[in-house]
């Protein structure tokens, strides 16, 4: 997975070290992450091109290019209804990151995400249930917990106009963008590899006015969470990250999370992660025992998520200490739903 899709946000491919054999077993991986177009993009140019697995992988990348269009429609459809409206909005994450790439075809996505001031909230929901709307899946947001320190306002301050068809859209400033992919990737465990490749191509696209200090931030433990994210880009995609101010350039990512990313990108399927992973409610074996043992293998955290919940930081110490913190706070969080709903 990570030789296939090393530099694949990049518009003139790099040299592709996977054999026939070895596309052959990670087709079904690529297509299953939401990856197979970049894989496609990577193989396009090379002898793999022809070969049964990379024309699955082109028609992926069909499939999305005409997806791509649709959704596009559907963002201009949005922010016409909102300004409308006067409800100010910013557009983060899927088309946004789809633009990091040559072609937006190469990036999937689903939901349109949008953050609104808080008091425009309501609003922007009646706004979203207009006919013309309802098959337009908007996320809507008035905050976001990997930028909790940072207010509307100063997202709004940061973000910028782009024209989309006949509208214009607001879409979140780089800095706080990268921020936001870097964070969002640990927060879910870093287990699809496309989000991975999002910061690759960030990194590898900033402006000459990007602001390292508005990027990190005030907090130094989530600074450090962007910056290793940053490096972990390089140590499996090869991202060029010579962008990164000189103090941070030496700053490799432990072992442990090289290897636990590794390995889950070996089976990067939606059903392996909570809380679909989880075969019942916790709640439920409060009542009835029976299955209890299996209902806690499968909720033991994964390191990353664990080191995320209890604002720890990505260094070569176990990882151990952290994820029982991270149970400690679940069961915390059982007991007072518990409390709550029986009291």
């Amino acid at each position: 997975m990570a030789a296939t899709l090393a530099g694949s946000w990049r518009g003139i491919s790099s040299p592709l070290y996977v054999t026939e054999s070895e596309l052959d077993q990670v087709t079904s991986l690529l297509y299953a992450s939401g990856s197979a177009a970049l894989g496609w993009w990577r193989v396009r140019q090379t002898d793999l091109s022809a070969t049964p697995s990379a024309k699955v992988l082109q028609q992926a990348y069909r499939i999305q290019a005409l997806q791509s269009l649709i959704h596009e429609k559907k963002i201009e459809t949005v922010f016409r209804l909102l300004r409308q409206s006067s409800v100010d909005a910013i557009l983060v994450k899927g088309w946004l990151a789809a633009g990091l790439y040559p072609e937006r075809a190469l990036r999937p996505y689903g939901d349109i995400d949008l953050c609104f001031r808080r008091e425009h909230l309501p609003t922007a929901k009646d706004v979203l249930r207009n006919p013309e709307a309802t098959d337009c899946w908007v996320d809507s947001h008035s905050r976001f917990s990997e930028l909790e320190s940072r207010t509307f306002d100063e997202l709004f301050a940061r973000s910028r106009l782009v024209d989309l068809g006949a509208e214009q859209i607001r879409i979140m400033g780089p800095e706080d963008h990268l921020a936001l992919l870097a964070i969002h990737l640990f927060k879910h465990g870093a287990w699809r590899p496309l989000w991975l490749c999002d910061i690759g191509a960030a990194i590898e696209s900033l402006p000459e006015t990007f602001d390292w200090d508005v990027c990190l931030g005030a907090n130094k433990t989530r600074a450090l969470w962007v910056i290793c994210a940053i490096h972990l880009s390089q140590e499996l995609l090869a991202a060029d990250i010579q962008s990164l101010p000189k103090p941070y350039r030496l700053r490799k990512p432990p072992r442990w999370l090289v290897s636990n990313v590794l390995r889950q990108w070996a089976t990067p399927f939606a059903i392996n992660q909570p809380p679909m992973s989880h075969p019942e409610p916790m709640a439920r074996y409060l009542t009835t025992p029976s299955g209890l043992l299996k209902g806690l293998r499968a909720r033991w955290p994964n390191p990353i998520i664990a080191t995320v919940s209890v604002n720890g930081e990505f260094n070569g110490f176990p990882r151990l200490p952290y994820q029982l913190g991270n149970c400690a706070l679940r069961a915390a969080e059982l007991f007072f739903h518990r409390s709550n709903t029986t009291g």
